[in-house]
């Protein structure tokens, strides 16, 4: 699989680092759920791993937490940990294991502590700024995808990756 070169502009996701790094991002986060704005933030961060876009994380602040329902069951990152998952729900429309947070992180992520992400294939819309996010291929990985970030990015098999 061929890197594709990244214009003016743009990042690749094969020049992002692994153990990944988290960063502060200085664009709004909008996301949209049974055409209501659960999420409007100005303070999310965004981790960046080789092949994957970026997951970008909420501070719970900025977010409606009235339509996350926590459930049971956890996954295990080996770089932030132990991650708890929430339903989303607003109104009759519900979105199963939708979005996840990292109650106890490690170090270097310990910031992050109180920040949600959100898988972007299961919303009704994800912003960057005002640009709709693409959501990355592959049901587990939370990535979202928009026109300055460049691929190929890791995902499910015959998707768009591998």
């Amino acid at each position: 699989m061929k890197k594709t070169e990244p214009g003016p502009g743009q990042e690749s996701v094969w020049d992002y680092p692994r153990p990944p790094k988290m960063e502060d991002s200085a664009k709004t986060v909008r996301i949209v759920f049974n055409s209501k704005e659960i999420v409007h933030s100005d303070r999310s961060k965004r981790v960046l791993e080789t092949s994957h876009p970026p997951v970008y994380y909420i501070p719970q602040e900025d977010i409606q937490m009235k339509y996350l329902q926590k459930i049971s069951g956890t996954t295990y990152c080996e770089w932030k940990g132990q991650a708890h998952y929430f339903d989303v729900v607003v109104g009759k429309q519900k979105a199963e294991k939708a979005a996840w947070c990292y109650p106890d992180l490690t170090e270097p992520f310990e910031s992050m502590a109180g920040y949600v992400a959100f898988y972007g294939h299961k919303m009704q819309g994800c912003y960057v700024g005002d640009e709709k996010v693409d959501a990355q291929k592959g049901g587990f990985y939370g990535g979202w995808i928009t026109s300055n970030i460049v691929g190929p990015f890791k995902g499910k098999p015959g998707s768009a990756g591998w």
